[in-house]
């Protein structure tokens, strides 16, 4: 009889269940905590740390607050400026930009007198008109710009000084934004020069609407004659060469308009565009321009509001869809500073300021680097797209709704220029040097009346009103307009003032600018003149009040020892110096304070 199988012993039963073990940073990593034949690497095991209790904050018991009469309500709102460990830094108000001041000597008395005008040398004839070398006067060179300035006993903070003009007092070329060999005649309205091609910018400047001048060729290219065989010649047969545009201050005034990116020209041969020194074709009939035409150009450039968009990065074509040519006016405008200093140019004193220079991101553009940039640094390489509003570099930013038109004896030829480039900081950059501020607008920043000439070309410009051949949508003023203008009754204009003056502009579109803005009708540029210095009046009142305010204003309890021997050293300096009405001048520098902002002391010596 077979036994039967005894059954296979089980294994003992555990006493206790097993407990999970903690995992730790080999466990999460699929390590092996023990090593073996096949792991004999195996680091050892390592229990992971428990992270770091915060401490709590040790709060008092409720009867220890109640002892101590504080208000002991648990529901009360915990002061998160205590409670918090990590304070948040508090904002500063931002610095207000002011231009920078400096301590010079007293003025002179001849220094309260109107700054003369430059001297003339003549040295040649054309076109029934003399030519005369402008000298002893100072030009814009050296990264450095000049302007006239008079001392008036009214600006004692300004440390006297005030901007004014130079004769002749009517809108013209610039003696000091002219090429050194550029000769003007008596009024500063005709130029021309011996050498090749050279620049001369007007003393007034658009930068916002709608502004219109021409200019009349005195000696240029000759009219082609009836005889077929002097047709093919009609080029050569020249009395010099000009060219006509508008010019940004960073233009070089020893090269032709259009040679750079800061200028727009058009050539007198075949009446072609130039920029950045390539002439292109515009017009089909490609007209030359001879001796005796009218040339007009007219520009339009957006509101200083939208311009500010363009520049700061937040222009929106989806939103900002109207040039706004006449925004509602702004509750504060954006300042305008001036860092400059009177300086003293045989006999003349001449505010000295930095101006404003090429940028490489313009260069570039033009002169583009012959290896083409790779796929990696494309990228990164701001000068690869087009100029557009939005561009990475803001100095290749564009103006919406900008562009510049072209008349001829008063007929339109059509818009050679469209979408031109932004002016405004920080488009616009100072030179490289030190003291220079990058950023800062002086209110002279825009697109300039510019002509260059080249071996015996001669242009006469009209800034206006009494235009050649006015275009048909020029705005013509109303006969309100001639009375105030000469200050005067309506009733003493003479009927043919009155008759030229009530005439509409024939355009249709454009009868309607008299009831619409004034940046939005079309307008001469020697209104611009005029609104050009009552805003050099206006900054300059405001500079001297901000500049009362830190010596005076603000410290008028601090005048101690400190403003009162400085105030007695400008008395006493001015006293010295014999200046006109001393009485007045030394009663304002009393209130000289010397707290109120840095004052940089300079020497300066007489050229």
């Amino acid at each position: 009889m077979a036994t039967e199988a005894s059954p296979r012993p089980r294994s003992a039963t555990p006493s206790a269940i097993p407990q999970k073990r903690a995992l730790n940073l080999e466990d999460e990593q699929h390590v092996p905590s023990v090593s073996s034949p096949l792991n004999p690497d195996a680091a050892p095991p390592r229990t992971r740390k428990a992270p770091a209790r915060e401490q709590r904050e040790k709060k008092e018991s409720l009867k220890k607050r109640e002892a101590k009469g504080v208000d002991g309500a648990r529901s009360a709102t915990p002061d998160t400026q205590t409670t918090t460990k990590k304070s948040k830094k508090v904002e500063k108000a931002p610095d207000v930009v002011r231009p920078l001041r400096y301590y010079t000597k007293p003025p002179n008395p001849t220094d309260f007198d109107p700054p003369r005008g430059p001297l003339f040398n003549p040295i040649l004839e054309k076109a029934n008109r003399e030519f005369n070398e402008c000298f002893e006067h100072i030009s814009n060179k050296k990264a450095f710009r000049y302007t006239n300035c008079i001392a008036d006993p009214a600006f004692p903070s300004s440390r006297w000084f005030r901007q004014t003009e130079s004769s002749p007092f009517h809108p013209r070329f610039s003696f000091q934004e002219a090429s050194s060999h550029i000769l003007f005649d008596s009024t500063g309205r005709s130029i021309t020069t011996e050498k090749g091609f050279r620049m001369a910018r007007a003393n007034v400047v658009a930068r916002e609407g709608r502004w219109y001048y021409e200019c009349k060729i005195l000696s240029g290219v000759k009219r082609p004659a009836q005889s077929p065989s002097t047709t093919n010649n009609a080029d050569t047969a020249s009395g010099g060469h000009v060219r006509i545009g508008w010019a940004r201050r960073e233009a070089n005034l020893d090269t032709p308009v259009g040679f750079d990116a800061y200028s727009y020209g058009l050539r007198d041969v075949s009446g072609q565009k130039v920029h950045m020194s390539r002439p292109k074709d515009f017009s089909p009939c490609n007209e030359s321009f001879h001796e005796g035409d009218v040339i007009g150009l007219e520009i339009t450039l957006p509101s200083l509001a939208l311009h500010r968009k363009v520049v700061d990065g937040s222009y929106n074509k989806a939103v900002d869809v109207s040039d706004d040519l006449d925004p509602h006016p702004a509750a504060e405008a954006p300042d305008i500073v001036r860092d400059r200093v009177p300086i003293r140019y045989k006999g003349v004193v001449y505010f000295e300021q930095f101006e404003y220079s090429s940028t490489k991101d313009l260069e570039e553009l033009m002169n583009p680097s012959p290896s083409a940039p790779s796929a990696a640094t494309a990228t990164n390489n701001a000068s690869t797209a087009p100029p557009n509003p939005n561009h990475p570099s803001v100095t290749l930013r564009t103006l919406p709704f900008s562009s510049i038109k072209v008349y001829k004896n008063g007929k339109l030829l059509g818009s050679p220029f469209t979408d031109l480039l932004a002016f405004l900081p920080p488009a616009s950059k100072p030179a490289t040097q030190q003291g220079a501020r990058d950023g800062l607008d002086d209110g002279m920043l825009g697109y300039f009346p510019a002509i260059s000439v080249f071996r015996g070309g001669a242009v006469e410009v009209n800034f206006g009103p009494d235009f050649w051949c006015p275009p048909n949508d020029l705005a013509v003023p109303t006969v309100n307009d001639v009375a105030v203008a000469a200050n005067d009754d309506v009733g003493s204009i003479k009927e043919e003032d009155k008759t030229a003056s009530t005439l509409a502009p024939k355009d249709p579109a454009t009868r309607k600018q008299h009831s619409q803005g004034k940046n939005s009708r079309l307008r001469d540029m020697g209104e611009r003149y005029v609104e050009q210095i009552a805003e050099d009046i206006v900054y300059d009142l405001v500079d001297e009040v901000d500049f009362w305010v830190l010596d005076a204003g603000e410290n008028a309890d601090a005048v101690g020892a400190d403003g009162g021997a400085e105030a007695q050293k400008g008395t006493n300096a001015a006293t010295a110096a014999g200046m006109l009405a001393p009485a007045g001048i030394v009663e304002q520098a009393s209130m000289l304070g010397g707290g109120g902002g840095e004052i940089k002391e300079i020497v300066q010596e007489e050229e």
